[in-house]
C-alpha cells in the first residue's frame, strides 16, 4: 500500500535484505524545482521505461516469465494462508527471481535454487482454483509442471544464463533467449555474412533481434512493434507519444520521435540516427534511455538486453563532470598509449552528472551508477558521446553502507581507513567520472578492425580500458589543477580500495569453488592480478594475525603499472588481437585463489551483510489540473519491494 508522500528526512535508504541481496531507495533530489511540464515528460518516460519490464524477463530466459507468473499466483492466493518455511523458502526465491529478471542470479547467471521441494509447489497449485492459475489455452497443470519443473528444480537443466567458458559453444550451453537452434560457429557466420557487406557506418548487427533455425533456415526475428514482444513494443511507444508531446526542446523530441520509428521498423540505420540524435541533444534538463542497449547479457556481445532509464541534471555536481569533458583532448593527447591509437581530435564528449527517476528493465533492481554511450565506435569517433554519473545512487550507496563494518574489517591500518574516510567517496565519484566520461570515449581503432572481434572477452577488455583510464589518471596532477581533487594524495586512498576490491574482497559475491563470470568483476580482477604478479615491489597480500590484508608500498609505481596495462590493452582493442585478450582474461580475470577465497568469505560471513545491492522505484503519481494537463507529480518512498514488484506484475504486463 502506497501512502501519502513524505518529506526526505523520513527516507530509509536501506530496506529489506534476503539471501544476498540489500534492498535500497534512492532520492528525486531537486525534483520539485523541476517545471509541471517537466514533470510530466519525467512521468512519461518513466511510465516507458516500466512498459518493457517483461521484454527483460523474456531475454534472460524462455521459461521466466511463465514462473515469474505462476509463483506470483501461489504466492496472492496462499499468502494469507500458509506462513511455514516452505512458504517463506518459496516467497524468497519469488523475490530473487523479481531481482534477477529471472530464474538466474543477475550477477553469476547460474541458475538460483529453490530451497523447497517440488512436490510442495506441486500440492501448492493443485490445490488452487483453475481461475487462479496463469495457464496458457489449453494447458493443464500436469502439462506446466512436467515442462516447467525440470527447468526450476533440475540443476543440470539449463544451468546458466550467459556462460563464458571458451572451451564450450558459447550459444548451446547458455540459457539466455537471444538465440533457438543454433551453434556459435552458425551465429558468426551468419553475422560475419553480413559484415563483410557493410560500409563504413556498419550497424549493430544482431543487436534487436532473436536468431532462430527453423527447418533448416537461419532468420531473425526482429523485436518491433510488428514483430516479436508487439505488445509491450506498443505500450512504450504510446508513452513515448505523449512525452514527445511536452518535450523540453526541439532536438529532444526528435530523439524520441526517431526512437518511435526505431521500435516500429527495427531498422538499425533509424537505431544509429537516433543515437546521433540523443548524443547532439545537450540543452534539455531531463534525458532517458530506453531500448535494446548492452550486450553483456549475450555471450557474444551481440544481442542488446533490454532497458530504461529516466533522469535529470544534478546541476552543481554536473560542474565536475563538465570539468572533465572540456579537457578531454588534453587526457587523450597526454594518454600512455600509443600514439597510432589516440583520437587526433576528441569530438563531441559531453558528461553530466544526473539524478535517476525511474530504473527499468535491466536497470532495475540492480543498476549501473554511470552510462556512457552510443555503443558504435563509428559514431563515438564522428559525433562523440554523451556520458552520465548517476550521484542520487551512489549517494544512496554511501549512506546505506556508512557504519556497516567492511572496511574497518578489511584494510590494512587505521591511517590508511582514515585516508578512506576523508576521500574514499570523492574519489569514487571522481573515477566513476573518468571512466564513463573519457574512458569509453578514448582511443580509436585501426581501419578495418571489426568492433566485435574480440568476442566473449570484448566486455571484459572494455571495461578494463576505461577503468584504467581512470585509474592512470587519479593520480594526475591535472586533477588538483582542475579542482576536483583537494591534493594529489587523494587519489590513494581509492588506489587502495580498488586493488582490495579486484585481488581480495570482490570475492565476497562468488562461491567457494566458482570462477569470476561477471564482465565487470573479471575486469577488475584483471587490473589487479596482473599488477599484483607484474609488481611485487609496489603491492603484496600481507598476513597479520591470521588475516590476509593489500599492501601498497609504492604508489607511483603502481600507477606506472596501471598505464603499462592500458598501453596493453589498447593495442589488444585497436588492433582487434583476439589471442592477446583472451590470454590476459583467461590467464589474470577468472580464476581466484582459493586460500584468499574462502578466508574473506569466512570474514564476511561475521558482517552479516550482503554482497548485493539494488533499488526499490519510488512511486510517481500525476496530479491533474483542470484541462486534464499534469500539473504536478507526486513522489513516494513507502512502497515495499514486495507490493512494488506484484504491483508492476499486474500493471506492466505486457507479455504472455
Amino acid at each position: 500500500m502506497v501512502r501519502d508522500n513524505i518529506t526526505k528526512e523520513m527516507i530509509h535508504y536501506s530496506e529489506e535484505k534476503f539471501a544476498d541481496l540489500q534492498l535500497l531507495r534512492y532520492e528525486l533530489k531537486g525534483f520539485d524545482g523541476l517545471s509541471a511540464r517537466q514533470k510530466a515528460l519525467v512521468y512519461y518516460l518513466s511510465e516507458a521505461t516500466l512498459s518493457g519490464r517483461d521484454i527483460t524477463f523474456d531475454q534472460f530466459g524462455k521459461y521466466n516469465l511463465r514462473i515469474r507468473k505462476m509463483l506470483e499466483a501461489v504466492y496472492l492466493y496462499y499468502r494469507e494462508k500458509h506462513q511455514d518455511e516452505s512458504f517463506r523458502a518459496l516467497e524468497i526465491y519469488l523475490k530473487r527471481i523479481w531481482f534477477s529478471n529471472g530464474i538466474y542470479h543477475h550477477y553469476s547467471c547460474d541458475k538460483i535454487k529453490p530451497e523447497f521441494e517440488a512436490s510442495y509447489l506441486g500440492e501448492l497449485i493443485d490445490n488452487m482454483p483453475s481461475d487462479a492459475l496463469p495457464l496458457q489455452e489449453n494447458e493443464t497443470r500436469e502439462a506446466w509442471k512436467a515442462e516447467i519443473f525440470p527447468v526450476i528444480f533440475d540443476a543440470t537443466v539449463l544451468p546458466k544464463r550467459v556462460n563464458k567458458d571458451a572451451g564450450e559453444d558459447l550459444i548451446t550451453t547458455s540459457a539466455c533467449n537471444f538465440y533457438e537452434g543454433v551453434t556459435q560457429q552458425e551465429v558468426e557466420e551468419f553475422y560475419g555474412m553480413m559484415k563483410q557487406k557493410a560500409d563504413k557506418e556498419p550497424p549493430s548487427y544482431g543487436l534487436n533481434s532473436k536468431l532462430v533455425k527453423r527447418n533448416g533456415k537461419i532468420e531473425e526475428e526482429k523485436w518491433t512493434a510488428t514483430g516479436r514482444y508487439a505488445t509491450a513494443i506498443h505500450q512504450i511507444i504510446s508513452w513515448l507519444e505523449k512525452a514527445e508531446a511536452v518535450a523540453e526542446n526541439e532536438q529532444q523530441a526528435e530523439v524520441i520521435r526517431l526512437l518511435i520509428s526505431y521500435y516500429r521498423s527495427g531498422d538499425l540505420k533509424t537505431f544509429d540516427k537516433y543515437s546521433i540524435a540523443w548524443v547532439k541533444e545537450q540543452s534539455g534538463d531531463i534525458d532517458f534511455v530506453n531500448g535494446f542497449i548492452e550486450v553483456y547479457g549475450d555471450p557474444l556481445g551481440l544481442k542488446g538486453s533490454w532497458e530504461g532509464i529516466v533522469e535529470y541534471k544534478d546541476k552543481e555536481a554536473t560542474l565536475r563532470t563538465q570539468t572533465i569533458s572540456r579537457n578531454a583532448q588534453w587526457f587523450e593527447d597526454h594518454s600512455p598509449i600509443d600514439n597510432r591509437f589516440k583520437k587526433k581530435i576528441v569530438k563531441g564528449v559531453s558528461a553530466h552528472a544526473v539524478c535517476a527517476a525511474m530504473l527499468g528493465g535491466d536497470e532495475y533492481p540492480s543498476t549501473a551508477i554511470g552510462i556512457n554511450l552510443p555503443n558504435a565506435d563509428w559514431i563515438r569517433a564522428e559525433y562523440g558521446s554523451k556520458s552520465v554519473t548517476i550521484v542520487n545512487l551512489t549517494e544512496a550507496y554511501n549512506k546505506a553502507a556508512k557504519g556497516n563494518g567492511f572496511l574497518e574489517e578489511f584494510v590494512i591500518d587505521s591511517p590508511t581507513l582514515a585516508l578512506i574516510d576523508r576521500y574514499g567517496d570523492l574519489c569514487d565519484d571522481l573515477h566513476t567520472d573518468l571512466h564513463e566520461c573519457l574512458g569509453h570515449g578514448s582511443g580509436q581503432l585501426l581501419t578495418g578492425v571489426d568492433p566485435d572481434v574480440l568476442k566473449a572477452y570484448g566486455n571484459t577488455i572494455e571495461e578494463a580500458r576505461a577503468d584504467l583510464f581512470g585509474l592512470y589518471y587519479m593520480a594526475d596532477e591535472k586533477l588538483v589543477e582542475l579542482n576536483l581533487l583537494p591534493n594529489i594524495e587523494a587519489h590513494r586512498a581509492h588506489y587502495y580500495t580498488y586493488m582490495m576490491n579486484g585481488l581480495l574482497t570482490q570475492t565476497v559475491r562468488i562461491e567457494f569453488g566458482d570462477n569470476i563470470e561477471e564482465a565487470h568483476m573479471r575486469n577488475r580482477a584483471l587490473i589487479a592480478n596482473w599488477c599484483y604478479e607484474q609488481g611485487e615491489d609496489a603491492i603484496a597480500v600481507v598476513e597479520r594475525e591470521g588475516k590476509h590484508y593489500l599492501q601498497i608500498n609504492d604508489y607511483k609505481r603502481l600507477r606506472s603499472l596501471f598505464a603499462t596495462l592500458l598501453r596493453e590493452i589498447q593495442r589488444i582493442k585497436s588492433e582487434g588481437d583476439f589471442n592477446a585478450a583472451k590470454e590476459l582474461v583467461e590467464r589474470y580475470a577468472v580464476r581466484i585463489n582459493p586460500v584468499w577465497h574462502r578466508e574473506i568469505l569466512e570474514r564476511y560471513e561475521h558482517l552479516h551483510l550482503a554482497p548485493y545491492k539494488g533499488f526499490i522505484n519510488p512511486v510517481l503519481t500525476p496530479v491533474y489540473g483542470q484541462h486534464g494537463e499534469i500539473a504536478d507529480v507526486k513522489v513516494d518512498y513507502t512502497e515495499s519491494y514486495t507490493d512494488q514488484m506484484l504491483r508492476y506484475g499486474r500493471e506492466y504486463a505486457t507479455l504472455i
